[in-house]
């Protein structure tokens, strides 16, 4: 920062730490016109920063007169916030803490971190001013998802940058990437877990539907099929399960693009006609069977996707395709790939089509990983139309067999293209 010749630099750190933590006084001001007891307003806040300002000039880059100073300012919080306990009976530290962080920022202002003091002073009124809507949005946040947001850090932040990030073995098995794998998977199912309880208690069946499929496509058609026998809307059903299975076109191409570019280049005409078309054409088919309205999804909740041992289960199937697919290119050629790609695709086709994009071009040429993607996918439409003629009503389960099957054959005249 430079600074005019007649100024000198302490004076615009001065203006600046008061300027800071005149905002924080400021908003502690406008606090006190309740009833409860509250410290300071808008000539204590900017006191307290002048005096971490000056302590840590006369400190001369010495921490502990800092930490001192830092120390009796929390005593004199202290007895303000006991005062205020035999006053009031509020027993909120909110202005305590805000106390202790104006006094941070004089000092930071004096080391000249200009950057961290303001955004310091920014977080604080933020947190401050939002007060209500934060205290709201605790109350209805359920303990469970925090548990599944702390199972999604525990795969991405903890275990991922432990693993080895070198190929092992006669499959030339990559821990770190393995496991990168289970992280982005787990990712994109996090998000539609999200997404289904925000929507939840609500009216949307067909938003349930995109949700879900961007989690499993083939997990939503079971739901939606069961659901069905109870309903008198099947083309509602029918069509949100097409939906559903277009989504899984969209969530391949993310996985595509993160671990397989030179794939997607070659699928991502076809996915996306063949999306747009599931999508499109599921949404016309349903809003013409809307005339019966759909329960409320709160009878449906979603369940958590994070599970620790799921995440190891889908890390194995994972690891068993990539083993499968590189003995079936490697002894039985395209043909034994193609055959896995459709049995695979009766159950889920994440772990097959995961581990294709592993071992593409090495083992598996570009068109052939393609090809067997394609039948993958097919496989897996017809498997769930026939999923819901078992488990859905007579008029649901047909139709979405039907569709699901003509979106079957065109992608297998997709492989015609290349």
């Amino acid at each position: 920062m430079r600074y005019p010749d007649w100024l000198p630099p302490e004076a615009t750190q001065i203006t600046l730490a008061l300027f800071l933590s005149f905002l924080i006084g400021l908003e502690r001001e406008e606090r006190q016109a309740g009833d409860h007891y509250a410290f300071g307003g808008v000539r204590t806040y900017p006191l307290i920063a002048l005096i971490g300002y000056g302590i840590a000039v006369l400190s001369d880059g010495q921490l502990l007169p800092v930490a001192l100073g830092f120390a009796v300012i929390a005593a004199f919080l202290l007895l303000s916030y006991w005062h205020k306990l035999g006053a009031s009976g509020y027993s909120g530290v909110t202005t305590e803490m805000s106390g202790l962080a104006t006094y941070l920022i004089g000092v930071l202002v004096c080391h000249q971190l200009y950057w961290l003091a303001t955004t310091l002073t920014v977080a604080s009124l933020l947190l401050l001013e939002f007060k209500t809507r934060l205290e709201g949005l605790a109350r209805r946040i359920d303990p469970a998802d925090i548990l599944t947001l702390t199972q999604f850090l525990l795969l991405a932040a903890v275990i991922l940058p432990l693993l080895p990030d070198e190929a092992a073995g006669r499959f030339a098995i990559n821990p770190f990437k393995t496991w990168l794998v289970v992280v982005a998977v787990s990712a994109v199912s996090y998000g539609s877990y999200l997404l289904q309880r925000l929507r939840q208690g609500k009216r949307g069946l067909l938003l349930s539907a995109l949700a879900g499929g961007a989690y499993s496509s083939t997990v939503t058609t079971f739901v939606l099929a069961r659901r069905s026998v109870d309903a008198a809307s099947p083309r509602l059903y029918s069509g949100a399960i097409l939906m559903a299975s277009g989504m899984m076109y969209l969530r391949l191409m993310a996985f595509l693009a993160l671990f397989n570019p030179a794939l997607l280049s070659r699928l991502w005409q076809p996915f996306s006609l063949l999306a747009a078309l599931a999508l499109l054409g599921g949404a016309g088919w349903a809003r013409s069977g809307q005339a019966d309205t759909a329960r409320p999804d709160a009878a449906h909740p979603p369940k958590n996707p994070l599970e620790i041992g799921a995440a190891l289960m889908f890390a194995l199937l994972f690891i068993a395709m990539l083993a499968a697919t590189r003995l079936a290119a490697q002894y039985l050629g395209s043909a034994g790939v193609y055959a896995l790609a459709a049995v695979m695709g009766v159950s889920d086709v994440d772990p097959f089509i995961m581990s294709i994009t592993q071992s593409t071009p090495q083992l598996t040429p570009l068109s052939q990983a393609a090809a067997a993607i394609l039948i993958a996918t097919s496989a897996n439409n017809l498997a769930k139309g026939v999923y819901a003629l078992s488990l859905g009503s007579r008029a649901a389960g047909r139709q979405s067999l039907a569709l699901l099957l003509a979106l079957a054959a065109l992608g297998l005249s997709a492989l015609l293209w290349g």
